[in-house]
């Protein structure tokens, strides 16, 4: 009996650990009370997963010491890390179970990614930039994440070899929603994602029910463009 006890708290223990002896603890942990349970987000498991993955491994090394700052930062390719809030905010909205197969486009640094990670069973992600994709996997895999499944391609098309999807996260904007990411949407599924070709965008919410896709516009933001293979502008 004891054994099987064991077994089954093994299941259970986060792909990423965190301790007191990790040198960025009491900055994850002061993120977390100050720059999201502050400013609203509410989820346990939202806050947990903040709590939980180095968001220092996904920076590069001249910003590692803002790894935890309340602003994004730059990445390589002329791409961005999101704000600690925003990524919070658009994986709270998607109110995520943990059966859920999400797709994201735009792998980034690959910290959202992480982030959905702890919450769902598979995250499926897109980057335009090789070079990009390269160093999100090498995170993924030193950090021991066996549920995230990277591609290289235009997320504008989605992947609609794995869909559909029961959630979909966009972190780059295109001037409108691809039809392809609504026609992957799973019924009853939820999409955030970034729209405006201005320097401010509306971060908009969609439903599917009924086979019909709902929208609902629910906070200002500012992404980069969603890019094509030519690196023309959606």
């Amino acid at each position: 009996m004891f054994r099987i006890l064991i077994a089954i708290l093994l299941v259970f223990v986060p792909m990423v650990s965190s301790s007191q002896n990790d040198a960025f603890f009491n900055e994850r942990r002061k993120m977390v009370e100050l720059q999201l349970k502050n400013r609203g987000i509410s989820n346990e498991a939202v806050l947990a997963a903040f709590q939980q993955v180095p968001r220092h491994e996904f920076v590069i090394p001249e910003y590692i010491k803002w790894a935890y700052a309340d602003s994004p930062l730059p990445i390589d390719e002329g791409q961005t890390i999101s704000q600690p809030y925003i990524v919070a905010y658009m994986t709270e909205v998607l109110d995520l179970k943990p059966s859920d197969r999400v797709l994201e486009v735009g792998t980034g640094s690959g910290y959202q990614a992480a982030i959905l990670a702890q919450l769902c069973d598979s995250v499926f992600t897109i980057e335009l930039f090789e070079e990009l994709n390269k160093s999100a996997t090498k995170v993924f895999r030193k950090l021991e994440y066996n549920n995230i499944y990277c591609k290289v391609g235009d997320g504008y098309l989605g992947w609609p070899e794995k869909a559909p999807f029961d959630a979909i996260l966009v972190s780059c904007s295109p001037s409108h929603v691809p039809e392809p990411l609504q026609e992957q949407l799973a019924e009853g599924g939820r999409m955030i994602i970034p729209v405006g070709a201005g320097n401010i965008q509306k971060l908009v919410l969609l439903q599917k029910r009924n086979g019909k896709i709902r929208k609902k516009e629910v906070l200002p933001v500012r992404f980069v463009p969603m890019l094509d293979e030519d690196g023309g502008k959606y």
